[in-house]
């Protein structure tokens, strides 16, 4: 077992682009940390880096706690699984997975327990005389695991490894792969752009743009007290309802558009940084999830006109307008606000069976917990 440390990596290629920058981030010692961001992000190159297949331009890069920037790829005790599964076509399950083996030279009785063991782990035992291209997707990138588990490396590094199967097939090899990691508990660094991916296998989730490291903290922090606009937009689906709105006087009250909606003691004392925006411009989140019909509710409730109603069969996803800006903050370079669109859209996610329609319009609770706000020059959250 192993710990991986990124120390003030940077990644700047001979064009001049500046891929990595100043990334630090610790892998604990049998940990699933996921690293996750747009394309573009620099996720891939961090990994690549860590692997040894991209030269590190500065910063230290250590691998149980001994710096490996000059140590080549095979004497860095990691195991890569990739994305198109870079499986030997004219190889037999068996003879895929125990190549590595072959290479160190171990005995046939040693290569043959290893293999089995592994091909159990990993449901493979009746494929083994299998080619890989009388394989499903699923199956192959199982053999593409097996191929790095039966080396027992100090780390495991998996960049999209399932990114080329169906939605469903790739559900059950999410928990496939957790299933797999916890029982080996070995560190992983694992790449996806896919942030429900991210959520639901990462012990802690580093999101990434334009190079720089946004927030690394565990799935439900990152969801409850994102670090700044980016995060909160890109985790979460549906994505954070995100408007331009202005702290009134006494910050008693936010204005979004032409709706004033009351903050109570609650939301001021989770958020006190609101009082040095008493009249000016913040930016208000509110996800999808934290508005319900009002249904009579005495609290802060936001009205909006129905456009669009999503039956998905467990919930209803009810898409509306404001007379207020959204801001939109996906795939952007900088932590600020890039683009405001004039038009209001929104979407809130409620229960089968509510009362909206479209044309109508219609009104939602907002949970005294669901209110978060950022600064809009800047994009970082609003708390202390």
């Amino acid at each position: 077992m192993a710990t991986v440390a990124l120390e003030q990596i940077n990644k700047t290629y001979s064009n001049g682009f500046h891929a990595v920058k100043d990334l630090d981030l610790d892998v604990r010692d049998g940990e699933f940390m996921v690293l996750v961001g747009p394309s573009g992000c620099g996720k891939t190159t961090a990994l690549r880096m860590v692997a040894g297949l991209e030269e590190i331009s500065s910063g230290t890069l250590r691998i149980a706690g001994k710096p490996v920037n000059d140590v080549t790829p095979k004497d860095r005790d990691i195991a890569m699984v990739f994305q198109n599964y870079a499986l030997y076509p004219h190889m037999s399950v068996a003879e895929n997975i125990s190549f590595a083996l072959k290479l160190r030279k171990l005995s046939k009785s040693q290569i043959q327990a290893k293999v089995t063991e592994t091909a159990e782990i990993l449901g493979l035992s009746e494929w083994l005389d299998r080619k890989p291209g009388q394989l499903s997707g699923g199956q192959r990138q199982r053999v593409a695991m097996g191929r790095a588990i039966v080396r027992e490396p100090s780390v495991f590094l998996m960049d999209e490894p399932l990114s080329n199967l169906d939605a469903k097939l790739r559900v059950q090899m999410r928990a496939e792969v957790q299933r797999i990691q916890r029982r080996l508990s070995v560190s992983t660094m694992y790449v996806t752009h896919d942030q429900v991916e991210a959520m639901t296998m990462g012990d802690r989730v580093a999101v990434m743009r334009g190079g720089v490291l946004q927030q690394c903290d565990g799935p439900q922090v990152l969801y409850d007290r994102p670090d700044n606009i980016f995060v909160a937009a890109f985790i979460g689906s549906p994505s954070m309802n995100l408007y331009e709105a202005t702290i009134t006087e006494g910050a008693r009250s936010v204005r979004l558009g032409s709706q004033e909606i009351e903050l109570q003691a609650s939301v001021r004392a989770v958020h006190p940084g609101l009082a040095g925006y008493a009249g000016k411009k913040v930016v208000l989140g509110i996800r999808p999830e934290h508005l319900p019909p009002a249904n009579g509710a005495t609290g802060p409730t936001l009205a909006g006109d129905v456009d669009l109603v999503e039956a998905l069969g467990s919930e209803l996803m009810v898409h509306f307008t404001i007379d207020a800006r959204r801001v939109q903050a996906e795939g952007t370079a900088t932590a600020e606000v890039e683009a405001l669109t004039e038009s209001g859209e929104g979407v809130a996610r409620v229960e089968p069976g509510s009362p909206v329609k479209v044309g109508e319009r219609a009104r939602f609770a907002i949970r005294s917990d669901g209110m978060q706000f950022f600064d809009p020059d800047s994009g970082a959250a609003i708390w202390s």
